[in-house]
């Protein structure tokens, strides 16, 4: 592989059932982050186990401090040892079946059952478990997908993300939201399988619904993916070793080292942003279930799209040109967010009724809160694709690993202190709007940061 990868002609052709694995991999994984850490379990967690949604958004900001500062200690290093052992798949297959059993758990997630502390360590275990697997599952798209492929199988695997998300949340509507709160043809005349929403039964089954939907999904991949060559074994001391000298070759590749600190930067604010987006519509639009689920489908639709367009933007102007213009939109969506609550609209007190007569998102602050939420989701997916696809474009294949250790780190290097900066602001501040002008910063100073980046012949 060489700078110019990105650059390679993309041929019509069909992707390789290798490069459709890792891409159905990505996708059964995703459900993880979309139903339980942002739209569904985190939310119930912080009204309900936590109590208060201010308090909440605090106790959720202190975990995700927690883990980030954890699994940025830690996964670079992981990735340095399978750059030298070679093989990825047996660790990715242990990682990931840990990771299914954390999600099934959280059934028991009530204050009679697993309780407030148990809970915690169960979304700290799971939050690493899940950084692991990315680490092992990115190192894997060089060997998975051609080099001509790697944009699109990348944007792949984030559209279906967001399509099964999509599927799954969909199903939670249908099958346990909708019938609490109206009664149709179409819909259950209760909760499937005799759940109870006043026990909370139907948002925490989301849990062993995505360690289904993630154990069966995963097969394929170690079935039939590729997997990285043999190496020649390592031991912790030749990880660190591999990670120290990976880590010095930065001082030589200045547009990789700039490319990393920059999104070091960013990927703590769409990060953020994003695992705080249902805990902050539950307090700040005052939704509950049936509208955190509609919103989680209809912003999935749309990190669907935003999956597919960052290949699109990487070919049209570049991949380093394609993360500003995404950088820009959910800038230029999230200041206007801030500005949404149920009697405010863009900063402007709001006193007027519904505009039309539906189960949710009536008002007009409503409305546009969930439609630049969609538009957010654009930009964001699109720069995690166009993020990987810079990273892959400026990699080695001897180093891939731990350019993707790397990879990680930055993007979880310093999220615990943008959380720990979300939760003293909310903290100091009384709201939780307040708390979201710091992660707005974190993209202004990527985007600044991207124009750093030495262009080449892809940009």
């Amino acid at each position: 592989m060489t700078t110019t990868l990105a650059c390679d002609q993309v041929t019509a052709s069909r992707l390789p059932n290798s490069a459709r694995a890792w891409a159905l991999y990505e996708g059964v994984r995703t459900p993880y982050v979309i139903l339980i850490k942002v739209y569904i379990f985190i939310p119930y967690f912080a009204t309900v186990l936590v109590g208060d949604p201010v308090k909440g958004q605090e106790v959720v900001a202190k975990l995700i401090m927690a883990y980030g500062l954890f699994g940025a200690l830690t996964a670079p290093l992981l990735g340095a040892i399978m750059d030298r052992a070679g093989r990825r798949k047996p660790m990715l297959a242990v990682i990931t079946s840990a990771l299914a059993l954390c999600c099934a758990s959280l059934w028991w997630a009530t204050p009679d059952g697993l309780g407030f502390g148990m809970t915690c360590a169960i979304i700290f275990l799971a939050a690493v478990l899940f950084s692991y697997s990315e680490v092992l599952h990115n190192s894997l798209l060089p060997f998975a997908s051609p080099s001509t492929r790697i944009s699109a199988t990348s944007g792949l695997g984030l559209a279906l993300g967001s399509a099964i998300s999509v599927a799954l949340l969909a199903f939670v509507l249908w099958a346990f939201a909708l019938p609490v709160k109206m009664s149709a043809a179409w819909l259950p005349g209760v909760p499937l399988f005799g759940l109870s929403a006043a026990t909370h039964e139907t948002e925490r089954i989301v849990g062993p619904i995505v360690a289904v939907v993630m154990a069966l999904g995963v097969l394929p991949l170690f079935l039939f993916g590729h997997d990285a060559p043999l190496g020649v074994g390592t031991r912790l001391s030749e990880g660190f070793a591999q990670l120290k000298a990976t880590l010095k070759t930065l001082t030589n590749h200045r547009p990789m080292a700039i490319f990393l600190f920059s999104r070091m930067i960013y990927a703590d604010g769409l990060t953020a942003i994003l695992l705080f987006t249902g805990v902050y519509a539950a307090g700040v639009m005052q939704w509950k279930a049936l509208e955190l689920t509609t919103l989680g489908i209809l912003v999935s639709c749309f990190l669907a799209i935003g999956g597919l367009v960052g290949g699109r933007l990487d070919r049209m102007l570049g991949i380093r040109r394609a993360i500003q213009v995404e950088l820009a939109i959910v800038i230029i969506g999230q200041v206007m967010l801030i500005g949404m609550a149920p009697d405010r609209f863009l900063y402007f007190p709001y006193e007027g009724g519904p505009v039309w007569d539906g189960p949710m998102f009536t008002t007009l602050p409503e409305i546009a809160f969930v439609a630049i939420g969609c538009l957010n989701a654009i930009g964001t997916c699109a720069c995690y694709a166009s993020s990987r696809s810079m990273l892959a474009n400026l990699a080695t294949p001897a180093t891939i690993g731990s350019w993707f250790g790397l990879y990680a780190l930055s993007g979880t290097v310093t999220i615990w202190l943008g959380s720990a900066l979300v939760g003293v602001v909310t903290a100091w501040g009384g709201t939780q709007q307040i708390g979201f002008v710091a992660l707005v910063a974190l993209l202004l100073i990527g985007f600044v940061g991207m124009y750093f980046v030495e262009k080449n012949k892809c940009q």
